[in-house]
């Protein structure tokens, strides 16, 4: 049976020669990021070895409530990251983007662990809490694109919008071009990586699983469940919250609250 490698410190912190590259270019090239690569570097460091000594002890645990909270926190995290890319002061959109970001996350892993992996229990941490990152992971970024997309666009075509509202368009029709903008904005990197998976690059997941001595061929059949599950929960998240957010960037009477500035 095939052994895994194990990672030493020293060999840990080898890597850190790919750090010291970046911040080399940086440097030279008066890029201004030297700043975020020390930061990035240490919240990585700190961030995974947490999350990692915290899986350890869900895992021996092996409990519902503890699986839970672990998910929530997983999920509110993913939702001020979303906030601190999204500047927008006008709107209020962090609680109806939490809200359909946590349901859809909790339901589109609990149907891969439940139904397709068929795990059991379906709350079964070594399953849902990996499954579950990377649904929030990937979901939160093509959000936080849809929604950037969303709030630039509108503004930009403000005049448009009050324009078609005038003329007696509902504040749908008066937007149906910067919805469809935004949520395509959002999942074309999903639908990117569908294109290039095996072919350019080998996910994390499928790397991973061989890294460990998988089987080849049952680490592709879970990966093309991941990337199946993830264009789905990006579709759905991406969807449910532009349509929320769209409707409140209008009042009652159907007049665009945005004004050129966010400021």
């Amino acid at each position: 049976m095939n052994q895994i490698v194990e990672i030493s410190l020293w060999q840990l912190f080898l890597g850190l020669l790919f750090i010291l590259i970046a911040q080399i270019a940086s440097f030279v090239h008066h890029l201004g990021l030297n700043r975020d690569i020390t930061v990035g570097t240490v919240r990585t460091f700190a961030q995974l070895f947490l999350m990692g000594y915290a899986l350890t002890f869900i895992f021996q645990l092996e409990n519902l409530w503890f699986t839970l909270g672990i998910f929530v926190v997983m999920a509110v995290s993913a939702s001020f990251i979303v906030r601190g890319r999204v500047k927008e002061k006008q709107v209020p959109y962090i609680l109806p983007t939490f809200v359909t970001m946590f349901i859809s996350y909790f339901v589109t892993a609990l149907f891969v662990t439940g139904l397709i992996i068929g795990v059991t229990p379906w709350w079964e941490p070594r399953y849902f809490l990996p499954i579950g990152g990377m649904v929030i992971g990937n979901s939160m970024s093509a959000l936080a694109i849809a929604l950037e997309r969303l709030f630039r666009e509108m503004r930009q075509q403000k005049g448009l919008i009050e324009t078609r509202l005038c003329l007696g368009a509902n504040y749908k029709e008066a937007s149906s071009e910067m919805f469809k903008n935004a949520v395509t904005a959002g999942m074309i990197p999903s639908i990117n990586a569908m294109m290039g998976v095996g072919l350019v690059f080998i996910p994390g997941m499928m790397s991973g699983q061989i890294l460990a001595g998988a089987d080849p061929l049952q680490a592709i059949r879970y990966q093309i469940i991941i990337m199946l599950m993830l264009v789905g929960s990006t579709a759905t998240t991406s969807i449910i919250s532009i349509l929320i957010v769209r409707k409140r960037c209008f009042g009652r009477g159907e007049e665009l609250l945005l004004s050129i500035s966010d400021k």
